[in-house]
């Protein structure tokens, strides 16, 4: 009797051990909740203990990066353009005890950051055009909503992360428009970029004409010129050669002149006494 005595106590002991007694892993921290009131907060990785249930309990909470991600969002921007907005955000708990006053769950955490992250995006959304937002300014947009929504998020125990955005997408309806205006500013602008071309291609032709007929020009005369000059010396020196030895030059010139005239099949009907003959009749 007395040995299952000592049993039982000793069972009542390594129970009450075991509801004492609770790890801490690295990616947890831990409300110590004594009837229902936060008496204290572990977040040191190890073994712990408290007093046994009931009298205190140990509530879990997740110490690593969490992940907030909803269904996408319509958003207008600047300029009155419809974008649908597919984000997420990074985000932890830094502060579990403020997080269990608060919002107690991650269920309830994420319903606040929808609410917090939604509407600061639609804002800083609101500030910028369509183009801004698809192209340079993203990074800018996605840092000023993370700032924002990290500010509200501290009453809470909640820490943001970052925010990021998935997709951005026109709505359907919108599509269509949207690509018929771009493709009619395309258009636009080939039709500038083909104005212009034909335009600077008229001005080089231009100017290619006025060059080519000044050089044609400039040519003509210096070839009239050059021809003037050779024919003026042609005729020096024929003066000059006529004036040394007139029977001479009166001879090559006339053999000169049967090469031309004397040709095969060639008649000329001339007198016997003409001078042009003077030098093939028999002496």
């Amino acid at each position: 009797m007395k040995r299952n005595l000592i049993l039982v106590a000793a069972a009542i002991v390594v129970i009450g051990l075991l509801l004492s007694l609770y790890t801490v892993d690295e990616i947890e921290q831990v409300v110590v909740l004594q009837f229902g009131k936060p008496v204290r907060v572990v977040q040191e990785p190890g073994l712990h203990g408290k007093l046994p249930y009931p009298f205190q309990e140990a509530l879990v909470f997740e110490d690593r990066l969490l992940q907030y991600d909803v269904e996408p969002n319509e958003i207008i921007t600047e300029d009155k353009k419809s974008l649908i907005i597919d984000n997420y955000a990074n985000w932890k708990i830094v502060s579990p005890l403020t997080f269990l006053q608060t919002v107690r769950t991650e269920a309830a955490a994420q319903a606040r950051l929808d609410e917090i992250i939604y509407s600061e995006l639609r804002e800083e959304m609101g500030k910028h055009a369509l183009n801004e937002i698809v192209t340079d300014a993203r990074e800018k947009i996605m840092r000023t909503v993370a700032d924002a929504a990290n500010d509200k998020s501290h009453e809470y125990g909640i820490e943001v992360i970052d925010v990021r955005i998935k997709r951005a997408d026109l709505p359907e309806e919108n599509e269509q428009a949207v690509f018929n205006r771009m493709r009619a500013e395309r258009k636009r602008q080939a039709n500038r970029y083909r104005s212009e071309g034909e335009e600077q291609s008229t001005i080089i032709r231009s100017q290619t004409d006025r060059q080519r007929a000044v050089i044609l020009s400039e040519a003509r005369r210096k070839a009239e010129q050059i021809r003037g000059e050779g024919d003026a010396a042609a005729i020096r020196i024929y003066a000059d050669a006529f004036t040394r030895d007139e029977a001479f030059f009166e001879f090559t010139r006339t053999l000169d002149a049967y090469k031309i005239t004397l040709r095969d099949s060639t008649t000329i009907i001339l007198g016997s006494d003409s001078e042009f003959l003077q030098y093939l009749k028999g002496r």
